[in-house]
């Protein structure tokens, strides 16, 4: 009977290594303005993570352009290029298979700032004040 390897929790380190090549790819294509669209040569975009697939088949790239303007049309102009970017990708990254790209909102941000409005929150500063302690009154 064949042994079944449990999945790990995180992805592989080619998996981490082919990411991070793929997300310098597409940033090196966005910031030199090799495409012909209006949208994403108005925009700054910021690619702050990609994931690969196991099968390194498919990259989900998280984008977020730059002040947070505009997200829904930068994602779309970047569906229309996909296959741009595809092609661009595919010559920069040396793989057997060009991956296909997805293109999701980079939501880290959001993120972050909900976790700095709540460690900022009455109830969370109350928590982790300083008690004052009357030292001078216990030593008289």
């Amino acid at each position: 009977m064949a042994k079944r390897f449990e999945q790990t929790t995180g992805p592989s380190q080619r998996q981490q290594r082919v990411a991070e090549l793929v997300r310098h790819a597409l940033a090196e294509v966005l910031s030199r303005g090799n495409l012909q669209d209006d949208v994403l040569t108005r925009h700054v975009i910021t690619i702050p993570e990609v994931r690969m697939s196991p099968d390194l088949k498919l990259a989900t790239a998280y984008v977020m352009p730059l002040g947070g303007k505009d997200e829904d049309a930068v994602i779309k102009a970047l569906d229309r290029n996909k296959k741009v970017l595809r092609q661009e990708v595919a010559r920069r990254v040396n793989l057997k298979f060009a991956p296909d790209l997805r293109f999701l909102r980079d939501e880290t941000f959001d993120e972050a700032s909900r976790i700095d409005a709540l460690l900022r929150s009455e109830r969370v500063v109350r928590d982790t004040a300083k008690p004052d302690t009357d030292d001078n009154d216990e030593q008289d």
